[in-house]
């Protein structure tokens, strides 16, 4: 679509461009001999149409095929009907620092109750009350990956995803004869991304569930602005004691294989602005690419061009 618009315009400019030189040699051109006085007056319009035949290319030059698309598009190697191979995830992985809440459910509730922590009601101003708004609690990872556990003690959960966690507090249920036939759930409490650069709306978003990928991401965000570079996105991660940047280009389906595909927690996506945008942060640049100063140049020179005309008409 883009690249027949492109066409469409540069025919446009081409007619015009034609146009108006039509119009300078055979409106004002001679008809016969001239008197010596207006060979000057021939000499000059003749110079206008020249100068007008060079806009017009230097016109239809600047309209010539673009290439935005090929900046903008994501997935450009991906035809109709590819399939490509699906890269596995087993969701985020517990890390120390991470808020997880750990639900213990049985037939028996009062059983249930021993291994969950209890639910605080709380409300503006401080009172508490039976009608208050009720927030889960949850468990802190500590430093070394290791996580409180009522009865049960110290239990190790760092490198598990949530269904590793959960089938490890229902082994330590069982193993210890405390509660048999428990149903587990487990959650991530603060899974979160931040998305900065040039997009709709940057910020800081909450994940629900455990899995979410950079396009989801960018999503959340409004998705890229136009000044936006797909080929320059970077994911930034710290893991084990090392902060790690990954740099995709979205433009090419090998981001699906990245290991930053998708993301995890408190993972930065940073998307770099191009040219044009970087040009605008200087007045002067941002003057000198801007629609409006463009547009105030060209009256000038039609007013310019169309002054000599009259002139030299008398």
């Amino acid at each position: 679509m883009i690249p027949k618009l492109n066409r469409f315009y540069r025919k446009l400019f081409w007619f015009f461009g034609v146009f108006a030189v039509f119009l300078q040699i055979h409106i004002y051109a001679p008809t016969g001999p001239l008197p010596e006085g207006r060979q000057e007056n021939e000499r000059m319009k003749k110079t206008i149409a020249r100068i007008l035949v060079c806009a017009a290319a230097a016109l239809v030059a600047a309209c010539g095929p673009s290439k935005t698309y090929q900046n903008i598009n994501y997935m450009q190697d991906i035809t109709e009907d590819t399939v490509l191979s699906m890269k596995s995830s087993e969701g985020i992985l517990v890390q120390p620092k991470d808020m997880i809440s750990i639900v213990v459910s049985h037939r028996d509730p009062e059983l249930a109750a021993m291994f969950n922590l209890t639910n605080v009601s709380y409300q503006a101003g401080g009172e508490t009350r039976s009608t208050g708004t009720y927030r889960l609690m949850g468990y802190s990872v500590d430093n070394h990956g290791d996580i409180d556990f009522p009865i049960l003690g110290k239990l190790h959960v760092a490198g598990m995803n949530r269904w590793a966690v959960a089938q490890t507090v229902k082994d330590e249920l069982e193993s210890r004869n405390l509660l048999r036939d428990a149903v587990v759930s487990v959650e991530f409490m603060n899974f979160q991304v931040s998305v900065i650069g040039e997009v709709v709306r940057p910020g800081t978003y909450t994940v629900s569930g455990d899995k979410i990928n950079i396009l989801e991401a960018l999503s959340l965000a409004g998705d890229m602005t136009i000044f936006g570079r797909r080929d320059n996105v970077t994911v930034t991660r710290e893991e084990n004691g090392k902060r790690h940047i990954y740099v995709l280009d979205l433009r090419n389906s090998a981001i699906y294989d990245s290991p930053a595909y998708y993301l995890r927690q408190n993972d930065i996506i940073y998307v770099t602005p191009n040219k044009v945008r970087a040009g605008q942060s200087t007045i002067n640049e941002n003057n000198f690419r801007s629609v409006s100063f463009w547009t105030s140049l060209s009256a000038t020179a039609l007013t310019v061009i169309n002054l000599i005309i009259t002139i030299t008409k008398k």
